[in-house]
């Protein structure tokens, strides 16, 4: 197994972890919080594929699927197009409502998609580009990739500990 196949393996992990935390749930129970303060399913969903959209469109320099697929116009959400959750205030996790699972599930699906394509496309040489100066050491694309992984899975276990949460209610 080389790197890229390692890294299209993880992301699918992703996917899996996102879909199972989101499947079958209704449009209130991807909205709830566990206290005022909290993340909702919804939000951490939409987040963890804003930002893997965000960084993987910068790395691959195309356009993000938010904007170029038109799911910022189907999330109706009162935010930027460039809005991905960093530094957003408990009434902004509110704001993220969606009728059905269906919604999330698509956006994060063809963001996956899209990542998948490119980072199977990746050679060692690709991986070991430098992205980012502004840290020590520099950040290099197979760096903030597998950072974009360990963001996505975090927040998609905080997703699938609610749903365990709600289901055991």
């Amino acid at each position: 197994m080389n790197s890229a196949e390692l890294l299209a393996d993880a992301f699918g992990r992703v996917q899996e972890t996102v879909h199972g935390a989101v499947e079958g749930l209704s449009a209130d129970e991807l909205s709830v919080r566990l206290d005022g303060e909290a993340n909702s399913i919804a939000w951490l969903v939409w987040h963890l594929t804003r930002v893997q959209d965000d960084h993987v469109a910068d790395l691959a320099g195309t356009e993000e699927i938010w904007t170029a697929e038109g799911w910022f116009d189907r999330f109706q959400l009162p935010f930027s197009t460039g809005a991905t959750g960093y530094g957003q205030r408990p009434d902004d996790v509110a704001a993220v409502r969606v009728d059905t699972p269906a919604l999330l599930l698509g956006y994060y699906d063809a963001v996956h998609e899209h990542t998948v394509g490119y980072v199977r496309e990746l050679s060692e040489a690709d991986l070991d580009r430098v992205v980012d100066e502004a840290w020590t050491p520099a950040v290099t694309q197979g760096v903030r990739l597998v950072s974009v992984i360990s963001d996505d899975l975090q927040h998609a276990g905080q997703a699938a500990f609610i749903r365990g949460v709600l289901r055991r209610r």
